[in-house]
């Protein structure tokens, strides 16, 4: 979200137009909060409420409305006020007096990045699911008050500037809705960084089951990311008040996500520090912390303004999420919280992906991204085909990423300094960009020939880098498993001891060629039952590329045969070349050191 408000402003707003707002939490066990607003100085007869149906960070739908009810409106004098519902997100006051107070529950048990969560632990908040909001009053500045529990010993963590006690204030609506709250008895750290002469604040808010001692260890990682992510970029974004924020979450109660805004990021897991979180939720430390500058301020123009009243879509998202996701892991090994080893062989899971997806035949990576609306927490009750026709713009970034890091090195170039570009150029000044944007700062930074190379190739269309040559210039071998067989889709035992077929076979697959279909009951192979209690990604693992099996299925209680001709596994494996007895010289060895920042 932009954000362009001189601090030294703040005094004269104080007199300007205000819209006050307090929430209260007294029925928090039944995941109930109450909410007040009040909004003076109308100047037309009729003002229109609305719940926000999309909220920063993410791409979809999401109909906030639909956990609001007991709506009232009252004027000055207490008076009740007549009230239309033109369509299911706004409620349209009339006959106000100048001043509307609007009073309403929020029903909120969802503890993520995109919804709330009120209950006797906490009240999490996102404000575009909590808050209703007067479009015709964006401007204004907001105070909101939040009415903490006492008696749970809550206090109010967020990106909003503090007015006094548990009051805070945005100077417009648009600050306010990119501002998730947490309230809760959370514990804090913090630490200072120094960019040319100015100190920043980075603190990190934990509402967790554990110990204080597990967050001071984690919060070392923490402090390792920020690190390795500001060296990326040569400098920490200007934090509009000066601090940025963690909000995390890791207790049972949570959904597991992660959410960046401009100051703040929200980070939620069911799993504890001492239950692997502490090595499981730090990627998407690294993740969101990366957001502060990909996608906060190096934003892309198809998201900006942010619409709250519809979904929000760019065809940049390989670039936003994706080099985010790339940076992801890699950042994680340059600061010594996982290994070389492991994160080369990470890799491996997203490349197969992406690259045995069929879906590259119908979309490329801006296509991918044209789909997230349907995709990012999107929700629908028909059957889709997404594993013949989607990549996750996430994950086809990612390896693009890889792809453009490893060929700027082999121009004595790399893709650090191609980011500190973009930042230098698009993100401190926050002028949104395009894709031809992006085009034309990858041609000023490596040259014409090989942006318009790169973008032609892998971009515009779907093809795939010489991803061999690429990473064995750092001594990373690409391999595959074509003498192991393959069937095509996914099978699961279910209650009758069957298996069932649980995805859409990938079109060209075996199981794709013999008619296969997702539901299909398999009972019979070449004669025998269906191997019951064996895992059958094991049964196939024992038999040979080329072997026919003739399957007999139920499908729809009919039952059906066919032929499955096995074929070579199509799957990739990455790892370091010394692992399988293959000489690193000290070239390669050098240039994996300046790709990892690492020293062997």
């Amino acid at each position: 979200m932009k954000f362009l408000f001189p601090i030294f402003l703040f005094g004269s707003m104080l007199c300007a137009q205000t819209n006050h707002y307090e929430i209260s939490f007294d029925n928090a066990v039944h995941h109930e909060a109450v909410v007040q607003g009040t909004f003076p100085e109308l100047k037309t007869d009729t003002v229109a409420f609305r719940m926000s149906r999309s909220s920063p960070g993410r791409y979809a739908l999401h109909e906030f409305a639909k956990n609001v009810y007991d709506f009232k409106a009252t004027d000055s004098k207490g008076k009740a006020l007549h009230v239309l519902r033109p369509d299911p997100y706004q409620w349209q006051v009339l006959g106000h007096d100048g001043l509307i107070t609007i009073q309403y529950t929020l029903f909120a048990n969802r503890g993520g990045g995109t919804y709330s969560q009120v209950d006797e632990t906490h009240a999490h908040l996102n404000i575009p699911a909590t808050f209703m909001y007067a479009p015709t009053l964006e401007d204004r500045k907001i105070e909101v008050d939040f009415k903490v529990r006492k008696d749970l010993n809550w206090k109010v963590a967020t990106q909003l500037p503090l007015v006094s006690g548990t009051t805070y204030w945005a100077p417009d609506l648009y600050y306010f809705m990119d501002s998730p709250t947490e309230i809760s008895d959370f514990s804090v750290r913090e630490f200072e960084v120094e960019d040319h002469g100015k100190k920043q604040k980075v603190r990190f808010v934990l509402h967790h089951n554990g110990t204080e001692e597990e967050l001071d260890a984690y919060f070392e990682n923490v402090k390792k990311v920020v690190l390795a992510e500001r060296e990326v970029y040569g400098e920490l974004p200007a934090f509009d008040y000066g601090t940025y924020t963690f909000l995390a979450c890791y207790i049972p109660n949570a959904s597991g996500d992660g959410m960046e805004h401009r100051n703040s990021t929200i980070l939620t897991s069911t799993r504890s520090l001492a239950n692997g979180g502490a090595k499981r939720n730090i990627g998407t430390v690294s993740h969101e912390f990366f957001h502060a500058w990909n996608v906060e301020r190096i934003r892309p123009k198809g998201l900006e303004p942010f619409d709250f009243e519809k979904a929000n879509m760019s065809g940049a998202l390989w670039f936003a999420e994706g080099f985010t996701s790339y940076y992801t892991q890699l950042n994680l090994c340059r600061a010594g919280i996982i290994s070389p080893k492991k994160y080369v062989e990470g890799i491996s899971g997203t490349f197969n992906y992406v690259w045995n997806s069929p879906a590259r035949r119908f979309f490329n990576p801006v296509e991918m991204s044209y789909q997230a609306p349907f995709v990012d927490a999107a929700t629908s009750v028909d059957p889709v085909n997404r594993e013949n026709t989607f990549i996750s713009y996430y994950s086809y970034g990612s390896v693009l990423g890889l792809a453009l890091d490893l060929s700027l090195r082999e121009e004595k170039l790399n893709l650090d300094d191609f980011m500190k570009q973009v930042w230098n150029t698009y993100g401190k000044s926050e002028i949104p960009y395009t894709l031809g944007n992006l085009q034309l700062a990858l041609a000023d930074y490596a040259g014409r020939d090989f942006a318009d190379t790169f973008f032609d190739n892998y971009i515009y269309k779907s093809g795939m880098p010489d991803y061999k040559v690429l990473l064995n210039a750092v001594g990373v071998t690409l391999a595959q498993n074509a003498e192991k067989p393959y069937f095509g889709a996914a099978v699961a035992l279910n209650g009758d001891g069957h298996g069932e077929i649980r995805s859409n076979p990938k079109i060209g697959t075996p199981a794709y060629v013999a008619g296969l279909d997702k539901g299909d009951e398999i009972t019979i192979i070449n004669g025998e039952g269906f191997p019951d209690g064996q895992q059958f990604s094991a049964y196939i693992k024992g038999l040979q590329v080329g072997d026919t099996l003739k399957v007999v299925f139920n499908r729809y209680n009919v039952q059906k045969e066919t032929n499955v001709v096995l074929a070579p596994n199509p799957n990739y494996r990455i790892f370091l070349s010394e692992k399988e007895g293959t000489k690193v010289s000290k070239k390669q060895l050098q240039l994996r050191n300046e790709w990892l920042k690492t020293h062997e």
